[in-house]
């Protein structure tokens, strides 16, 4: 199977093979996953599925770990526990068909000609955007709410418990990683409107413009939650 390239800040990135490239894509929209809950989810064989993400680690594209890599500790069983695989930033990339390097450009612009208020005026305004999907204006909005959001403008997100007081808003992908990584402002917006649609603080973790393999944000837990149609207990 001929290899599947995408074009990405003037590079291509070439997936090892169509197969591969839907093994990539499911770890996009689920985030880490074992081999065989990926081999569920695409109708695969788990050992198929294993050789394709030998051929993403091999290209850089796909990490393997003990654990997920946010959330509490999982607590061992017996045998020998499931390796958890995670795009990398290259893997994210690859993956991503919306290249913002334009919008880097026009906040460079913005920036150098107008000073960091606008960059910072921008950010917020993009963020009230993104609320405004979320909740009507007085409404509050549940942490569940701002995940469907969130995937639906591209951030593969969703909610887990975190102890019996708190939950966990994760974010597999960021549509502007490139831009937040250089300006910031955009994620610390995004975190406070999110957090007043919702009525409650919202502390970020992690996020992938600082490298980290996820958008993690801690938020404080009123009520039973689900995550993507299913009550997490």
């Amino acid at each position: 199977m001929a290899a599947s390239s995408h074009l990405r800040n003037n590079v291509v990135v070439k997936f090892p093979g169509e197969a591969a490239e839907r093994v990539a894509r499911a770890l996009l929209e689920s985030g880490p996953s074992t081999a065989a809950d990926l081999a569920e989810a695409l109708g695969m064989t788990p050992a198929g599925v294993r050789r394709h993400l030998t051929a993403l680690m091999d290209d850089g594209l796909v990490a393997a770990h003990d654990r997920v890599p946010y959330g509490p500790t999982p607590k061992r069983g017996r045998g020998r526990p499931s390796s958890v695989y995670a795009l990398t930033a290259a893997g994210r990339a690859a993956c991503d068909r919306n290249d913002d390097a334009l919008a880097v450009e026009v906040l460079r612009f913005l920036q150098r000609e107008y000073g960091p208020d606008a960059v910072a005026a921008f950010a917020r305004q993009r963020a009230r955007e993104l609320a405004g999907s979320v909740v009507a204006p007085g409404d509050a909005a549940s942490p569940t709410d701002v995940a469907v959001a969130l995937t639906s403008a591209g951030y593969a997100a969703e909610v887990q418990p975190l102890g019996a007081v708190a939950l966990q808003l994760c974010q597999h992908h960021c549509p502007v990683v490139d831009a937040a990584r250089e300006f910031p402002v955009l994620c610390d917006a995004e975190t406070e409107v999110l957090g007043e649609v919702m009525g409650r603080h919202v502390t970020r973790l992690a996020t992938l413009a600082h490298g980290d393999e996820v958008c993690t944000a801690v938020i404080p837990n009123a009520e039973p939650i689900t995550t993507r149609g299913r009550v997490s207990a």
